[in-house]
C-alpha cells in the first residue's frame, strides 16, 4: 500500500507491505517513508515523494493494493492537495482509496491516556484524545486552553503531536513523550500507521468510505452577497 499525509507542516509518503493478518499499527515497517517539513510546497512536494518511494523500494504502481491518505483535520489547502491526489492516483490505477483520520497516525501508537495536538493556525489547535492507542474524544478544533481542559476532563495526562511546541505553558501537565509515559509516538502523523489502521478494511475487501476532508471549520471564502442598493 502506498499511503500519504498533507495534514500538517509534513508532506509525508510511505510504502508499505501489508501482511495476510491485520498488522497492528506500530508494528509495519515501511519499505521507504520520505518526509519533508514545508508548510507552504505540498503541492510541489507530493507527486515527487510518491514516485522516490515508489522508486526507492523498486516497486511499480500496478505492484500496489491500494492508497491510503490522511483526511485531516488540516488546512484546507494542504489537504485539498493529498485527498485529491491519493483519490486521482488511485483511480488512474483502478485501486481503493481509503482515508484515515490524520490524528490516528499519532495517536494510535500511543499508550494510557493520551492527547495529540497539532497546529490549526489562527491560535487554536486540532485535537483528539486516546485510551491505548483507541480513539476517545475528537478529532475537534479549539483554542489551546479549552482543548487542554477537555483533554484533562477524559483522563489524559500525556500530551504529543507538533501543537505542542507552540502552546507548551498551556498544557502544566504534561509528561514528556518517552518519559516512563509508554508513548512512542512521532512528531507529525505517521502514513505506515494510517496503512496499517487502513489494511484490515483492504485485506476484507471491504469498499472504502467516501474521502470526506475533515476540515472542522468552514471555508474562510464564502459566495459573495447581492449588491446593496445606493440611497440618496
Amino acid at each position: 500500500m502506498l499511503a500519504l499525509d498533507t495534514s500538517t507542516p509534513a508532506c509525508s509518503v510511505a510504502l508499505v507491505q501489508i501482511p495476510d493478518a491485520a498488522p497492528r499499527p506500530g508494528a509495519m515497517r515501511p519499505l521507504a517513508s520520505p518526509q519533508v517539513v514545508d508548510a507552504r510546497r505540498h503541492g510541489e512536494l507530493l507527486s515527487p515523494l510518491m514516485r522516490d518511494t515508489l522508486a526507492e523500494a523498486g516497486v511499480k504502481p500496478a505492484d500496489l493494493a491500494g492508497v491510503v491518505v490522511g483526511l485531516g483535520p488540516g488546512p484546507f489547502t494542504s489537504l485539498r492537495v493529498g485527498i485529491v491526489t491519493a483519490a486521482t492516483f488511485a483511480a488512474a490505477l483502478g485501486l481503493t482509496c481509503h482515508g484515515v483520520c490524520s490524528l490516528d497516525g499519532i495517536g494510535a501508537v500511543t499508550s494510557g491516556r493520551t492527547g495529540v495536538v497539532t497546529d490549526a493556525r489562527r491560535r487554536e489547535v486540532f485535537w483528539a484524545g486516546y485510551a491505548d492507542g483507541e480513539r476517545i474524544a475528537g478529532p475537534a478544533v479549539d483554542r489551546p486552553g479549552r482543548a487542554a481542559e477537555l483533554l484533562r476532563a477524559d483522563g489524559v495526562d500525556v500530551v504529543v503531536g507538533p501543537g505542542l511546541a507552540l502552546y507548551p505553558d498551556v498544557f502544566p501537565n504534561v509528561v514528556a513523550a518517552g518519559a516512563g509515559a509508554g508513548v512512542a509516538a512521532a512528531q507529525y502523523p505517521d502514513p505506515a500507521v494510517l496503512a496499517a489502521l487502513a489494511a484490515p478494511d483492504l485485506l476484507a475487501g471491504r469498499a472504502p468510505a467516501p474521502l470526506t476532508p475533515i476540515y472542522l471549520r468552514r471555508p474562510d471564502v464564502a459566495e459573495p452577497h447581492p449588491a446593496k442598493a445606493v440611497t440618496g
